[in-house]
């Protein structure tokens, strides 16, 4: 079965927390720290394999972590990294944040590799915190925290010409005539339930990806039958080949089809309604010549709004190969690069935010009031009794905002500043 969509979880590794040990030899009584760092956490990658063509490997495991690092060890041994955790995905991919539906990554085009989440660093040793006045010091750094987030993914396939109309009007006939796709056919409605790529060549290097986007209905773009689902892989083409069945062979007005689907796109996405658009009047090998010619009565409506018309037949060939040269044609006038997606969620900046509560309030003594899991965290490592951690510890204020949320609520050079029970004196 065909899956262009998945919910996925994805974690990175924390990584390990620092060691604290110190040196004890014979002879070396009084040995200095040497615990070792902890090792990184590993990254959640996402990498394109160009042998997928659905996203089927995540419709039952929905969990991905990486390894977190080890801790570090005595002796100054560093603790190994965690692995990297490696997504394969097919090109065409789009990775958006399930609550946002933000997008954090567009796998297709020159971006064939990407880091997702980012793993924690490993944890200093209290080797590296000995200082001349604090030459035993008894703590470590702990490992960043792990990154973790729930992810779409949608596939858009990546094709030049996307074939569009109702269903049944003859576009899985004529994919298959003109490329070496294999699609199945048959004669009832949504006889495509996924889209079907091939390749048109045309011979001398010239030729075009061509996606039969599975036939829509009247309310696609509401969602109507499976609208949302077939609309989403018309986006990445650069034109379309709107097919109609000239001979109304079911009963239906190729002229009046036309404008249903034309109004269809307009109300999905008014882009890709105004991309290039050439009408293929299929199934003309079933229109008799004592018949008003309908064709004809195509173009007269649609030619004067600047859409081209082809007679074709997607069983006899006829007029295929003009149609296939017009569109190639074409497509050397549009824009060579790909249809993609930028970058609109940075898990790196969000989760670090996210990470990150405080509270900053003055209370009625007119003392300021500093409080948030982090930063009792942050002090439950920190000696602040040493020049070197407490400089951490202020770089730490700085960099999560505090100081200036302390700034704004008018702190002055010797106010005190509380911290789950520790009182600091402000100064700058």
């Amino acid at each position: 079965m065909f899956s262009d969509r998945a919910r996925i979880f994805i974690k990175s590794g924390k990584g390990g927390d620092g060691h604290v040990s110190f040196r004890r030899e014979m002879y070396v009584p009084n040995g200095g720290p040497d615990g070792g760092d902890g090792g990184k956490g590993g990254d959640v990658i996402f990498e394109v394999d160009k042998g997928l063509n659905t996203l089927v490997d995540f419709r039952h495991s929905k969990k991905f972590c990486a390894q977190p690092g080890e801790p570090g060890g005595k002796r100054r041994c560093h603790g190994a990294n965690g692995k990297d955790i490696v997504l394969r995905v097919p090109e065409g991919t789009i990775i958006r944040e399930a609550e946002s539906g933000k997008v954090i990554a567009d796998m297709s085009g020159e971006n064939t590799r990407q880091v997702i989440l980012k793993g924690g660093k490993g944890g200093l040793g209290n080797q590296h915190f000995a200082t001349s006045t604090m030459q035993v010091p008894k703590y470590a750094q702990p490992g960043q925290p792990s990154q973790e987030l729930w992810v779409n993914l949608e596939l858009k396939v990546i094709a030049d010409v996307g074939l569009i109309g109702f269903p049944n009007v003859g576009k899985s006939t004529f994919l298959s005539r003109v490329t070496n796709a294999n699609p199945k056919i048959a004669n009832y409605h949504f006889t495509t339930l996924a889209p079907n790529l091939g390749v048109v060549d045309l011979g001398d290097g010239e030729g075009f990806v061509l996606a039969d986007i599975p036939g829509l209905i009247e309310g696609a773009s509401q969602g109507a039958g499976l609208g949302h689902e077939f609309l989403r892989h018309i986006e990445r083409t650069k034109m379309m080949i709107h097919v109609v069945d000239a001979a109304g062979s079911e009963g239906r007005d190729p002229i009046e089809d036309i404008y249903k689907i034309n109004e269809e796109l307009e109300q999905y996405n008014a882009g890709i309604a105004a991309r290039p658009q050439v009408i293929a009047a299929n199934k003309v090998d079933l229109v008799y010549s004592g018949d008003e010619d309908p064709v004809e009565r195509i173009r007269a409506e649609f030619e004067p709004k600047g859409y081209r018309v082809f007679a074709i037949s997607g069983v006899t060939g006829e007029g295929i190969r003009d149609l296939l040269w017009y569109v190639n044609n074409e497509l050397k006038h549009l824009d060579a690069k790909p249809i993609t997606f930028e970058q609109e969620f940075f898990p790196e900046d969000e989760l670090l935010v996210a990470d990150l509560p405080y509270t900053v309030e003055k209370d009625e003594e007119g003392v300021f009031v500093v409080e948030g899991p982090k930063i009792e965290k942050m002090l439950g490592y920190t000696n602040l009794d040493s020049e070197k951690g407490f400089a951490f510890f202020q770089k730490f204020l700085k960099d999560t905002g505090i100081l200036d949320k302390l700034e704004a609520l008018g702190v002055e050079e010797g106010d005190t500043i509380r911290m789950y029970g520790l009182s600091f004196e402000y100064y700058k």
